[in-house]
């Protein structure tokens, strides 16, 4: 039996509120000072923080005493727009009719509408060992596109791992162009490593140079030795070169297994994992950054297409159609093993 308790911004106050408690979870809704919602989801192995009523993103993850989130320059969420004017949280949703970094060329925000998206309607649902929180967010626009999108965030009873899902419904007449990614900005572990359940080879190094992108010489030497083979970045033990960011893309992953698995494994042994299906999202980004102000190692970014934009995304071929009233659902599952 699934037990739903819809929410309502007026629960959220500068006094923490706990919403549910049990045996197995804790639920506390709160305000940050900056106005933003926070809801706290809670076990034994640790927490999530979402944004119940800004594109339901994590603000935070931590399990078994990591903190899974990229070191930030933001002490807590911005109320905001687009994503950069509030980089600080461990994972966004990037899309829906656009994703990743504009070109030129482009007219769409970076990383898309829907990571700021204002949601609708918000609940949380108890579901044997599974606690659940989900949302709605209607997009409409005259003269333009319509749908609905639906994502979802599970915590499991004595688990380090947990479920982020966005479902999507075109409810316009015509169909409606989709990209998504599932952005989760992991921690920069030092020397950590990187392992994938396919070759090496699949990855390779993004050469183009976004507008956001300063080169420096000993950047652009770093990427040359990459390049030429002589390193691998698979294990982070140069982060003096990871400034500006290292960007590594995998193309059409259904060539090689049905369920991309990638990991990070700390000295300690601790590993995180990515899982998701290259039925929904073939392709993957991995973006490293280390600089004194933000420190990031997202090892695996699942995705429908390249986070080159819009019209890069058409050029190529991976821009998704959705027709009238279809719905896609994209699921990723992540966290500590």
């Amino acid at each position: 039996m699934t037990t739903r308790i819809p929410l309502w911004r007026s629960l959220f106050t500068e006094q923490p509120r706990v919403l549910l408690e049990n045996s197995d979870f804790s639920v506390t809704a709160f305000r940050y000072d900056s106005g933003v919602e926070g809801l706290r989801l809670q076990n034994s192995r640790g927490h999530l923080v979402i944004l119940p009523w800004m594109g339901q993103m994590i603000w935070d993850a931590q399990f078994d005493g990591h903190d899974l989130t990229m070191r930030n320059m933001f002490r807590q969420p911005k109320p905001a727009k687009e994503v950069v004017e509030t980089y600080g949280c461990f994972a966004f949703h990037s899309g829906l009719l656009a994703n990743g970094c504009p070109s030129p060329e482009d007219t769409h925000p970076l990383h898309g509408e829907m990571a700021c998206a204002t949601m609708d309607d918000a609940w949380l649902e108890l579901d044997g060992d599974t606690l659940r929180i989900g949302g709605g967010c209607e997009y409409v626009m005259g003269f333009g596109h319509h749908y609905h999108a639906s994502p979802t965030v599970a915590l499991h009873k004595e688990s380090a791992l947990f479920d982020i899902t966005m479902s999507v419904t075109n409810l316009a007449s015509v169909a409606m162009p989709l990209q998504y990614m599932c952005h989760m900005n992991y921690a920069y572990v030092p020397q950590a490593t990187f392992e994938q359940n396919f070759p090496d080879e699949a990855l390779t190094l993004r050469e183009s140079v976004p507008a956001h992108v300063k080169p420096t010489p000993q950047w652009q030497a770093f990427n040359q030795r990459i390049l030429q083979g002589e390193v691998s970045l698979k294990t982070l033990n140069a982060p003096e070169f990871c400034d500006p960011e290292i960007v590594f893309f995998g193309d059409k992953l259904d060539r090689y297994t049905q369920t991309p698995e990638f990991k990070m494994i700390a000295p300690d042994g601790t590993t995180f994992v990515t899982r998701f299906s290259s039925k929904d999202l073939n392709y993957v980004t991995r973006w490293i950054l280390y600089n004194g102000d933000q420190q990031v190692a997202a090892f695996a970014l699942p995705a429908t297409c390249r986070p080159e934009g819009f019209l890069a995304a058409q050029r190529n071929g991976s821009l998704i159609e959705l027709a009238p009233q279809q719905t896609r659902t994209f699921h990723v599952t992540t966290g500590v093993m």
